[in-house]
């Protein structure tokens, strides 16, 4: 089943800014859309990639892409001697995150995901959750993510996979291409975003095709786990 979208995505030179005026307007809905699209399933997968990242005690984890802090603030609940950091070029989400975990401080800052502000061999564990099919270089990202990431620590990353590799292709084609823009529409007021989603999608990279990017980073002993039915997979990978 092929569905069609009059959203058309944007090059690769106008990708950055586009992405960052989306987030910014959906910042307020952001939390409530990504618990309606995957009937709460985000915050399992959140602890799941969090289990893949075998933090020590006191160990220090960076959460790319962060948006709300999502991932980062479960990594302190879970494991209260962690100190996390989360990072995003858009301000308007991480204006949103702040305080969602009482008693505890999550330091935000903005940043480029091609240039991360931290030397080299910094962090036990870097993560990433649904960042990767908005950048334009994902060997480049995944090759920074990898930089400041401790020697033996692990780089692990969050995706939507293509609607085409699910075996349920068409009603996860159905839902994602009609039922999400309709949801995203009544609950940020915002169609644009939502029809962007699925798109983005579409030529994004099978998970071995991921894998293979990993690898071509300088990550090693790269797996990956598919859940949902293989509409959603968490990949692993060491430095």
């Amino acid at each position: 089943m092929q569905q069609s979208n009059s959203t058309s995505l944007p090059g690769a030179e106008d990708k950055p800014a586009f992405v960052n005026r989306m987030f910014a307007r959906i910042a307020p809905t952001y939390d409530l859309m990504n618990k309606l699209m995957t009937g709460g399933q985000d915050r399992r997968w959140r602890r799941e990639l969090l289990d893949y990242c075998h933090l020590p005690p006191h160990g220090r984890l960076l959460d790319v892409g962060t948006g709300t802090g999502d991932i980062a603030y479960e990594g302190m609940r879970r494991f209260p001697s962690v100190q996390a950091f989360g990072a995003d070029f858009t301000y308007e989400m991480m204006a949103a995150g702040v305080g969602k975990l009482p008693g505890r401080d999550l330091p935000f800052m903005q940043a480029d995901t091609f240039k991360l502000p931290f030397a080299d061999n910094t962090f036990d564990a870097v993560v990433s959750g649904f960042l990767v099919r908005n950048v334009v270089d994902r060997v480049a990202a995944f090759r920074e993510q990898a930089r400041v990431t401790k020697p033996g620590g692990r780089v692990v990353c969050l995706e939507i996979t293509p609607p085409s590799n699910t075996i349920l292709g068409p009603l996860f084609q159905l839902y994602f291409f009609a039922v999400v823009p309709l949801l995203g529409t009544l609950v940020s007021g915002d169609a644009g975003a939502y029809k962007y989603l699925p798109q983005s999608t579409v030529n994004f990279p099978s998970p071995q095709e991921l894998k293979l990017h990993m690898e071509k980073a300088n990550l090693h002993h790269v797996f990956f786990a598919e859940r949902m039915l293989g509409t959603v997979a968490i990949h692993v990978g060491t430095k």
